[in-house]
């Protein structure tokens, strides 16, 4: 089942529940979903879906460390608990191990051998993790490729 139809059924259920905080998240989910449909003036593909996903949780990801830094944690919380709604809906994250696999890959496949080729490799990296159907932090990638490229 597509990722836009399982949000709007689980939104329902959701709903049904009375499950408050499931309901907020899934609601933003769904539109900010809807949204990036009507830029887009056509039907997502599961790979925008689960991108704009990303997005929601990298954003709840900033605030709640926002939030803790103003001493704010009740509402660190509601992020996080609003980041382990939305993370149900990702694929499974990329281990430490794959990741480094695929920058040697693609280190390999660019022949990169210093930081100036760092762009290549990321978008090689990247594009090798999404054809294996596993997510990953653009991050945790950079950090990899910069361990690669410096030693």
């Amino acid at each position: 089942m597509a990722l836009v139809e399982t949000i709007t059924r689980d939104l329902t259920a959701a709903m049904k529940a009375q499950d408050a905080l499931r309901v907020g998240a899934l609601r933003m989910t769904k539109a900010a979903l809807k949204n990036r449909e009507i830029d887009k003036r056509a039907p997502l593909d599961e790979a925008e879906a689960v991108k704009i996903v990303q997005a929601l949780v990298k954003q709840r990801e900033d605030s709640a460390e926002q939030f803790e830094k103003a001493g704010r944690g009740e509402l660190a919380e509601k992020e996080r608990a609003e980041i382990a709604v939305l993370a149900a809906y990702l694929p499974r994250e990329a281990s430490a191990e794959a990741v480094d696999a695929a920058v040697a890959q693609a280190i390999a496949e660019t022949g990169a051998a210093t930081a100036k080729d760092m762009g290549k490799v990321m978008k090689a990296a990247l594009a090798v993790l999404a054809a294996s159907g596993q997510s990953v932090d653009g991050k945790k990638v950079n950090e990899a490729v910069r361990r690669r490229l410096a030693g």
